[in-house]
């Protein structure tokens, strides 16, 4: 009895152990069916999220070049250091290593990979911008969860000469500033993209597929000559240290094409290291600060009335007594000069002079001349922040308004205006627009002035230049000069201040007018205040090597 029972209970045990075979072969074979037949492209997509990544190839920025080809702005590679929070666990050793090459305290970078870490994010920015050395120092460190990413960087290697016209980019290489903002979508191209395999670790293994071909920014020329734009900023430079000046700005144009040849500010900054510059500094005051003119306004002042034809260069005006009163207020010369002609009065700069000139013709005349060689309205270069400066048209008109408009007061330009207004005299009457980039040839203009009229003003501005003028000092030996001198009050909160700009603006040769140089220095201080003895010498300088660069022959 006892051996049948145990037979039965070997059998029973047996048949049950069969079943659970049975039931696990089942389960197995349902479990393979889900997995390839039923989830099959669920667990495809799973495991290909898993490793196969879309990812971009960056495209490297187009150059930014000088007329001459000289590199402005160039792209160079760069690399980032990323970290996964949830992978790295660095050690003291490796803490103290990483902080040397990121060039920060190990306190500070425990404390920010601490900070990332509680975000629970799978990626986030150690440093960006290394160099390949650095960043090959950091892979060699092996660190889990640490690894480096290939970008593009921006270098300037003209520093702070050309910084304001150039720009800068930001971190991730868009423009932010400058010309290199104005033209972003130009510059910065396509980037790439492509399927990858990578590992748990986040290296890529193999490439899979390109899925879109990089495309690299393209060049940019520009119509700045690198020599003309060197010198003009060491002799802004030099004049704003030395006169105490808050600020300046000096533009080069070409008078046959209205090619900018070269634009510099103070004070300025290094886009290579913005590290503790000054806000003030990154603005491109040549076009986005204004101010009024002064005595650099009476060249069409006079212009205007000359049109007339009631005015001509040898017609004797009297300014004697030195002043006149106009309404309730009164216009002063700095002495009484008695009669003077058309051209002294531009030669010696009166106000009682050519007060009587614009008063002496219809009240709209000025307006509109002063309109029509570009004031009141942005020259179209297409730098960001470029602003229109201020020209009212009064109805009626005050005689005084519009006898202080006759000397530069009651409007407000920036440096590239007034120089596209000279421009007009340099080119019988004619103006053209201005570019910052090269151009093939010279493009055609509109007739704002009577070309007659226009001639006859270099000749008055010529006289400035000579030995008894306000310009005196802008002379160059071998070149005959046409300019005009400026000296303006500061308006301030309440009302004009004892600050003063000074300023030149000038063209040479006469003869074949090839050059226009305009100088604005801001808050000049000290005894020397007057535009003819702080302007004017920093006009010469740059004129008459500018001159010698482009191989001008000399005409007096």
């Amino acid at each position: 009895m006892k051996i049948e029972s145990r037979a039965t209970y070997i059998a029973w045990r047996f048949y049950l152990i069969l079943a659970l075979v049975i039931l696990v072969a089942l389960a197995l074979v349902v479990r393979v069916f889900d997995l390839t037949i039923l989830n099959q492209h669920f667990l495809k997509k799973q495991g290909d999220n898993r490793v196969l990544r879309m990812v971009n190839t960056p495209a490297f920025r187009g150059m930014i070049l000088d007329r001459n080809g000289i590199p402005l702005a160039v792209s160079t590679t760069v690399y980032s250091a990323w970290m996964n929070p949830k992978e790295l666990v660095p050690t003291k050793s490796t803490v103290a290593s990483l902080a040397r090459l990121l060039k920060i305290t190990p306190v500070e970078l425990a404390s920010d990979v601490k900070a990332k870490q509680k975000k629970m994010r799978e990626f986030a920015y150690l440093k960006r911008g290394l160099s390949p050395e650095v960043a090959n120092q950091i892979k060699a460190l092996n660190i889990p969860g640490l690894y480096t990413q290939e970008a593009s960087h921006r270098y300037y290697p003209e520093g702070e000469m050309m910084a304001q016209v150039i720009g800068f980019t930001n971190v991730d290489d868009n423009g932010q500033e400058g010309l290199e903002l104005a033209y972003d979508r130009f510059l910065r191209g396509e980037p790439g993209k492509k399927w990858v395999i990578k590992d748990r670790l986040g290296r890529v293994i193999s490439d899979v597929k390109q899925v879109q071909e990089q495309v690299a920014g393209k060049d940019l020329t520009l119509s700045l000559d690198r020599r003309i734009q060197y010198l003009a900023y060491r002799e802004l430079l030099n004049a704003v240290t030395k006169t105490q000046a808050a600020s300046g700005s000096v533009v080069v144009l070409d008078a046959r094409t209205g090619e900018v040849l070269a634009m510099v500010n103070q004070p300025s900054f290094n886009p290579n290291n913005r590290t503790g510059h000054i806000i003030g500094a990154l603005r491109n005051r040549a076009v986005t600060d204004t101010f009024e003119p002064g005595s650099t306004i009476k060249a069409f002042s006079m212009a205007s009335a000359m049109e007339t034809g009631k005015f001509h260069p040898d017609t004797v005006i009297d300014t004697d007594p030195g002043w006149m009163r106009v309404g309730r207020n009164v216009v002063k010369d700095e002495h009484n000069n008695g009669p003077l002609t058309v051209t002294e009065i531009m030669q010696k700069s009166s106000n009682v002079g050519v007060t009587k000139m614009v008063l002496g013709v219809q009240p709209d005349q000025l307006w509109r001349l002063l309109s029509r060689v570009g004031f009141g309205e942005i020259t179209g270069i297409g730098f960001p922040g470029e602003q229109s400066g201020s020209l009212v048209r009064h109805h009626p008109w005050g005689a005084f308004t519009l006898a202080t408009l006759a000397f530069g007061y009651g409007l407000s330009v920036t440096t590239l205006q007034l120089a596209r207004a000279y421009s007009v005299l340099a080119n019988d009457g004619i103006r053209r627009p201005v570019s910052l980039l090269k151009l093939a040839n010279a493009p055609a203009g509109d007739a704002v002035m009577n070309a007659k009229v226009a001639q006859q003003m270099l000749g008055l501005l010529e006289s400035v230049v000579m030995r008894k003028g306000t310009g005196h000092l802008a002379r160059i030996p071998g070149y005959r000069v046409a300019g005009k001198t400026g000296t303006a009050r500061m308006a301030g909160l309440h009302g004009y201040q004892k600050q003063y700009v000074a300023s030149f603006v000038g063209i040479a040769p006469v003869s074949q007018p090839r050059l226009i140089v305009a100088v604005v220095m801001n808050d000049v201080r000290g005894k020397r205040i007057l535009g003819g003895q702080i302007a004017s010498p920093v006009f010469e300088k740059i004129m008459e090597e500018s001159l010698r660069i482009l191989n001008v022959p000399p005409d007096a």
